[in-house]
C-alpha cells in the first residue's frame, strides 16, 4: 500500500493492533499468573516481547508503509547482531563440551570461594 503525500491511514487498523497488543500483554502476564516456569517461560515471554515490539514498529512506526529499502536499513542491523550473538552461544556451547571431553576437566567442579580459603588457613 504506497502512502501518497498528506494520505492518511485508517484509524481501524490502529485500534485492531492496540487490542492485539492487549491481548499479548494478557498472554505475557497469564505466563507469569500460571507460573510457568524453565525454558518454556522464557520462550513465552521472549515470544509475546518480539511479537508485540513487531507489531508497533510495523504499525505505529509506519515501518509497514515504508519502502524496502528504508525497512531493511532499520530492521537489518538488529537481525544481523541477533544471527551473531546465536552462533556465539553455538560457539561457547561447543567449545565448553569440547572442554569436558577432552581436556578431561570435571563437570560438577564448584569454585572455591573466600571462605573456603580461609578454612584452609586456620586448619594449620
Amino acid at each position: 500500500m504506497a502512502s501518497a503525500e498528506g494520505q492518511q491511514h485508517p484509524l481501524g487498523i490502529y485500534y485492531k493492533i492496540w487490542g492485539l497488543l492487549f491481548v499479548l500483554s494478557a498472554f505475557s502476564y497469564a505466563v507469569d499468573y500460571f507460573e510457568v516456569q524453565g525454558a518454556l517461560r522464557w520462550t513465552l515471554v521472549l515470544l509475546f516481547m518480539v511479537l508485540k515490539a513487531g507489531f508497533i514498529v510495523a504499525i505505529f512506526m509506519h515501518v509497514v508503509w515504508e519502502r524496502m529499502a528504508l525497512v531493511l536499513t532499520i530492521l537489518g542491523p538488529p537481525v544481523v547482531l541477533l544471527l551473531l550473538i546465536g552462533l556465539m552461544a553455538v560457539e561457547g556451547a561447543y567449545t565448553e563440551e569440547t572442554r569436558f571431553n577432552y581436556r578431561g576437566h570435571d563437570r560438577d567442579a564448584v569454585a572455591l570461594g573466600p571462605s573456603d580459603i580461609h578454612h584452609e588457613e586456620e586448619a594449620h
